[in-house]
C-alpha cells in the first residue's frame, strides 16, 4: 500500500495541534506510531495514553495494518509517566485515573490483534521500559538504556513491574526494580527485554525489516498465534497443551492454512486473504 503521511492523533489534556502527541504513519501494512512530546521525553501525560490507546483500538479494526511499531521522538524513547503533571493533581482520584489508564494502554497492546514491535533509543525507563515490556518485540539502538527506577524516588514501580516481571526472569526483574539501575541495551538482550540490539544508525532499517517480514505473513495467523501465545502462558501445561490443541485445528480449517500448505506443496508464494 502507498505510505501514508505522518497525521496528528490529537491530545485532550489541552495540546496545540501545532505540537500533537501521537504521530502516526502507515506503509507497507506497518502503523508507525511516534511518541512526540521529545521536550518531555516523551513522558505519558494522560493525553498522550489516551491518543496511544485510541490509535490502537482503531488499528485493531484496520485490515489495512498487519503491524504496530511504537517509536519516540527527540533524544529519549520514553521517559516513563508524566510526575509534573500528576504532582498538579495530588488527589487519590487522579492517580486511580492514571494508572486504571495506564493498565489499559499495557493491555490495549498485549490484546491487539496485531504484532507491536517497539523501537527504543535514549532512555526508556518506568513506564516507558514498561512499554517496552509490553510490545510483543523490541529491537533497541546500542545507545539505548532501560530502568525502573520508582524505588529511588520513593514509588516503586508496581505497575511497570507487571510487565517486566512477564518478560524477563523473576530475579533479573526483581534486581531492576529493587535498585533502580540503569541497564544497557546488551545486558537487556541478554535478559530478554529486547531481541534485537543494532547500531543507532541502523535503528530505522532494523525496525522497517522486521516489521516487513511479520507483515508479510497472514494476518489472521498472526492475530490467532498472538491471541494463542499469551493465554496459554497462564494456564498449567495440561490445560496449555489442550487450549493449543483446540486452536491449532481450527487454524487448520481457516483459508490461510489451506492456502499455505497448498502453496508450500505446490512450491509457489501464498496469497493470503485474512480469513
Amino acid at each position: 500500500m502507498p505510505a501514508r503521511t505522518a497525521t496528528p492523533v490529537p491530545e485532550t489534556d489541552g495540546a496545540t495541534a501545532a505540537a500533537p502527541p501521537l504521530l502516526r504513519r502507515d506503509a507497507d501494512g506497518v502503523a508507525w506510531l511516534t511518541l512526540n512530546r521529545p521536550a518531555a521525553r516523551n513522558a505519558l501525560s494522560i493525553g498522550l495514553m489516551e491518543a496511544l490507546d485510541a490509535s490502537l483500538e482503531a488499528i485493531a479494526g484496520d485490515a489495512s495494518v498487519r503491524v504496530v511499531v511504537i517509536a519516540g521522538a527527540g533524544p529519549a524513547f520514553c521517559a516513563g509517566h508524566d510526575l509534573r503533571e500528576m504532582r498538579a493533581d495530588p488527589t487519590r482520584a487522579a492517580y486511580e485515573r492514571v494508572f486504571a489508564l495506564c493498565s489499559r494502554l499495557m493491555q490495549r497492546i498485549v490484546r491487539l490483534p496485531k504484532p507491536v514491535i517497539a523501537r527504543v533509543h535514549g532512555v526508556a525507563s518506568a513506564a516507558g521500559c514498561q512499554l517496552v515490556a509490553s510490545a510483543d518485540l523490541a529491537v533497541a539502538a546500542e545507545t539505548a538504556r532501560f530502568a525502573t527506577p520508582g524505588v529511588n524516588i520513593g514509588l516503586f514501580c508496581s505497575t511497570p513491574m507487571v510487565a517486566l516481571s512477564r518478560a524477563v526472569p523473576r530475579k533479573q526483574a526483581m534486581e531492576m526494580l529493587l535498585t533502580g539501575d540503569m541497564v544497557d541495551a546488551p545486558r537487556a538482550r541478554e535478559i530478554g527485554l529486547v531481541n534485537r540490539v543494532v547500531p543507532e544508525a541502523e535503528l530505522d532499517a532494523a525496525v522497517a525489516a522486521l516489521a516487513g517480514q511479520i507483515a508479510a505473513k497472514s494476518p489472521l495467523t498472526l492475530a490467532i498465534g498472538k491471541e494463542a501465545f499469551y493465554r496459554q502462558a497462564e494456564l498449567d501445561l495440561g490445560d496449555a497443551y489442550a487450549y493449543a490443541a483446540e486452536v491449532m485445528t481450527r487454524n487448520m480449517l481457516a483459508r490461510d492454512a489451506e492456502e499455505g500448505i497448498d502453496a508450500f506443496l505446490q512450491k509457489r508464494m501464498p496469497v493470503w486473504s485474512g480469513s
